[in-house]
């Protein structure tokens, strides 16, 4: 497994090795020995999610506030999509700003958002199924979000607006001026 840092502290992209031949093809998805080797983080998944979304959806942006915070470790098992996650730590140099990924079933890239970040992903295929590990369990009554659309970050979700699928929860989320600082 190779560990890429990106421009947000402690966010990262995960390449496994993949062994390819005529049968098929082998990776290790997750070691968490390797894992913290690699990152100097130690992190402990307890929770399991996955969903399969049609051309255009946007999910996101979205995140767990105070004790409930997670981190999470995605990626695309079918299809193709574009992650995006964003820095919401209020003492981060990097507060404020997003990191987005392509991460497919054929690349089998790996993003890693950690606590205090909002996270999204919109569907550039037909369809893909979407797979991540939390480090805590879910909680309604600490979910927040952040508008899709926010003019303050700018995110270049890499479709037209028009072939979106969102949400009538996502379109109504606050801006992120607006937003709990993580």
């Amino acid at each position: 497994m190779k560990v890429i840092a990106t421009k947000l502290k402690d966010c990262f992209i995960l390449e496994p090795s993949v062994f390819e031949d005529d049968r098929g093809y082998f990776f290790e998805s997750f070691n968490a020995q390797k894992f913290q080797k690699m990152t100097a983080l130690n992190v402990n998944f307890v929770q399991d999610n996955q969903s399969k979304s049609s051309y255009g959806v946007l999910r996101g942006l979205h995140f767990q506030k105070g004790k409930d915070a997670q981190a999470k470790l995605v990626r695309v098992l079918s299809g193709e999509v574009l992650d995006v996650a964003v820095d919401l730590r209020e003492d981060s140099p990097t507060h404020g700003q997003y990191e987005s990924i392509v991460l497919s079933g054929k690349n089998k890239k790996q993003f890693f958002v950690p606590r205090g970040f909002a996270h999204g992903f919109v569907v550039l295929s037909s369809s893909a199924e979407f797979f991540y590990k939390c480090d805590n369990f879910y909680s309604k009554e600490s979910e927040g979000g952040i508008v899709y659309d926010d003019s303050s970050l700018n995110i270049d979700w890499k479709l037209p607006k028009r072939d979106f699928v969102v949400s009538e929860k996502d379109q109504i989320l606050p801006q992120f001026a607006k937003s709990i600082v993580l």
